[in-house]
């Protein structure tokens, strides 16, 4: 227990400290990149503060695995440098079971860090992100134009040229109805179509059939008309950020994008990394496990730079392979979990190399 007591008054300081600098250069960052943008617009100071104190649980999402790594690897390290560790290996503690507590430490953290970003990051970075739209006059457009939307799992297809959001109004709007087995049942056409009572009412409506490999202008049927009840949210200039919003709100998103068969790649990856990321604080503290005790002089700056070179190692893998997710060339979940499993052998194979 005096060991337990000892090694965590050793951790707890250095990760305390770290998370506070590393949460100051993320903030400091985001507000340099933003600085002359400010300027121009002439956002007021406060609009400036509040933007800052929204984005601080985002920073602390980022920074806890960071801090992490550091503080297990400087004080590892540091109790390699002063030998503290030669004589806990020499009474027969061996290096994983000395460091269990740690390993638990980062279990808890991970699943805390889940939740918090679901009820905690999630809001606030939402928040931030509208206050700060507003201050630098980047508001987005809800229209939305070139849009072709599947609907009854693919039975009927809507192409339409535009949709006026503030009107609920199609233009250019051209409708194709298949059957159960995807064939070709007819298609209607109008210059435009405004929701009313639940359905869309089309304008100068014209409807083709097939009759004979031909297409034949026929009378528009009534039962073809009351299938047209997709909701005008479907068509709005609406894409979601899923970083923005909780799991739960995620799921119906992907699931929104998949029933009209819009691309939703992307959409999976940063879902599935909501889940993956959280538990890189697990795998940190192996990895700065292998990594401490490599030097014995300069530990700071020495834990310093293996942690800040490791997290550089870990994000441009992550947005290497988040990039080929979001085109398609590899499965979303397998871009959201590579670097977790690239970083899991890694810290095995320091493990298995590290000083005993």
């Amino acid at each position: 227990m005096k060991m337990l007591i000892y090694l965590y008054k050793k951790f707890i300081p250095v990760f305390l400290g770290s998370l506070v600098f590393f949460c100051m250069i993320l903030s400091i960052t985001d507000l340099f990149i933003n600085l002359w943008s400010y300027i121009a617009r002439e956002v007021p100071l406060e609009i400036v503060g509040k933007i800052m104190l929204y984005f601080l649980p985002k920073t602390i999402w980022y920074s806890v695995p960071i801090a992490v790594l550091f503080a297990v690897a400087y004080t590892l390290s540091d109790l390699y440098a002063k030998n503290e560790l030669t004589a806990i290996f020499a009474s027969g503690i061996s290096l994983l079971k000395f460091t269990m507590p740690l390993l638990i430490f980062s279990v808890i953290a991970s699943f805390g860090l889940f939740f918090f970003d679901d009820f905690v990051v999630v809001p606030t970075y939402a928040k931030k992100q509208s206050i700060q739209k507003e201050a630098l006059h980047k508001e987005t457009s809800t229209n939305n134009d070139r849009i072709v939307i599947m609907s009854e799992e693919g039975r009927v297809i809507y192409k339409a040229d535009f949709y006026d959001d503030a009107q609920k109004r199609l233009y250019g709007i051209t409708i194709v109805f298949r059957d159960k087995d995807k064939s070709f049942q007819s298609i209607i056409r109008s210059d435009n179509a405004l929701f009313h009572d639940g359905k869309w009412v089309l304008n100068n409506a014209i409807q083709y059939t097939r009759q004979d490999s031909t297409l034949v202008q026929t009378e528009v049927d009534k039962q073809f008309l009351d299938r047209l009840t997709e909701e005008p949210d479907t068509f709005r200039n609406n894409v979601v950020d899923i970083e923005e919003v909780s799991t739960r709100e995620a799921r119906q998103y992907i699931r929104h994008l998949e029933k009209a068969g819009l691309p939703c790649s992307e959409a999976k990856s940063v879902y599935y990394k909501k889940f993956a990321f959280p538990f890189v604080v697990f795998i940190v503290v192996f990895l700065a496990i292998g990594l401490s005790g490599k030097t014995r002089k300069n530990v700071l700056i020495i834990s310093l730079a293996l942690s800040i070179g490791a997290v550089v190692l870990f994000y441009v893998l992550q947005m290497i392979t988040m990039l080929m997710a979001k085109f398609g060339a590899i499965p979303p979940l397998f871009g959201s979990a590579f670097p977790i499993l690239f970083f899991t052998v890694l810290s095995v194979i320091l493990l298995r190399y590290a000083r005993t």
